[in-house]
């Protein structure tokens, strides 16, 4: 093979096996180049050549390292993002807030739920929910003292006037047993509850087996253990503000729904002090379905109540003040909510139809109370 490529050397003296010995001999030695040349052209594959360029005037193996490094670079690209820079490189260590310690957290703000608790309420939750005899003792003493107490400041000290009292009276102690009952109503002052049970005769609103259950805010009823036990006696559950449907107060007023007990609820989820028309909260919506059985829904509305106890300092209870209630027609809504449930409507979606029925017939019976109110001026 060697002879043969030295044959097509230019030279013709270099034919034969001693000049080809000495051709190698020169060749390593690095010799005369053009007759490299002169091989390359017929050993080198035409693929392998770099293609010429005129436009670059350099030698061939530059234009070869750049096809090179021209190959290299056409790789295909990273396509994760980028690393986002370091925080010490991009942001001055000067503006930056010191680092927060364990002293410095707000001891009273639940992590979790991102809301204040300004004293732990999870000790009372399980005593409401299996009260013991000794529950059932304290219970009645405050509660018959908050009753006469609310009875005396009702009737006595002020003027009210009750439409359709007997329907209520009538559905607390005479309803089928085993059904609840869920009265809902606004919320004009802080004495709203317990002071319109005022009106009730003294053997409901001061039994404390008959009385209602009803939700109180855990940042202004349940602040202190006093304050706590008075409330968990008086027959209030602590609900937080804020945190949705889904906390232990609408859960445990489903399970007193399902023993058939009184579940009073304000579904404006505070005082109205502006007493504009509020979105009622779904919290009452997910009562009435979830309970085992429909309860009975009593609406209700009231005026005056702000004016017997205002919503501004020195929060003193007023005296010969015009206090109106109105109960309303309980609402029939069985059929609407087994259909819900029959079409397996999405538990949000059924709590906000049956919550807009609440709204609606608040709607009308605010219309026809104001106007009671009114004609007693």
């Amino acid at each position: 093979m060697l002879m043969v490529v030295c044959s097509n050397l230019r030279r013709p003296g270099h034919v034969g096996a001693a000049s080809a010995a000495r051709n190698i001999n020169w060749l390593i030695s690095g010799g005369y180049t053009p007759p490299i040349r002169a091989v390359a052209r017929y050993v080198q594959a035409p693929e392998a050549r770099p293609v010429p360029d005129e436009r670059y005037p350099g030698s061939q193996q530059d234009r070869k390292d750049i096809a090179t490094q021209t190959v290299r670079s056409s790789k295909p690209k990273d396509l994760r993002p980028p690393t986002p820079p370091s925080p010490s490189h991009t942001l001055n260590s000067s503006t930056l807030p010191p680092p927060m310690s364990d002293q410095d957290a707000d001891p009273k703000l639940d992590v979790a739920t991102g809301v204040a608790m300004p004293y732990n309420i999870d000790w009372i939750f399980p005593r409401l929910r299996n009260p013991s005899k000794f529950w059932y003792v304290v219970s009645q003493f405050v509660v018959s003292a908050v009753g006469i107490f609310s009875k005396v400041v009702l009737m006595l000290l002020n003027k009210p006037r009750v439409y359709n009292k007997e329907r209520l009276i009538q559905l607390i102690t005479k309803r089928p047993k085993g059904v609840p009952l869920v009265t809902v109503s606004n919320h004009y002052s802080c004495f709203d509850d317990p002071g319109l049970w005022g009106c009730l005769p003294l053997g409901i609103v001061c039994n404390t087996y008959k009385i209602r259950w009803s939700m109180a805010a855990h940042d202004i009823c349940f602040t202190n253990k006093l304050h706590s036990l008075f409330f968990m006696f008086g027959k209030c559950i602590p609900v937080v503000r804020g945190i949705g449907v889904y906390q232990d107060a609408i859960n445990l007023c489903i399970e007193k729904a399902a023993l058939g007990h009184w579940i009073h609820v304000f579904p404006e989820g505070k005082v109205n002090m502006e007493k504009e028309e509020l979105r009622l909260k779904w919290g009452v919506g997910r009562i009435i379905y979830e309970s085992p059985k429909i309860p009975i829904i009593l609406p209700m509305w009231h005026e005056g109540m702000d004016e017997l106890l205002p919503n501004v300092e020195p929060y003193v209870i007023q005296r010969g003040k015009q206090v109106t209630l109105n109960v309303g027609q309980p609402l029939d809504l069985n059929d609407f909510i087994l259909d819900l449930k029959k079409r397996q409507v999405p538990e949000p979606t059924a709590r906000k139809l049956i919550t807009d029925k609440i709204q609606e017939a608040f709607r009308d019976l605010r219309a026809e109370t104001e106007k009671l109110h009114r004609e007693r001026n």
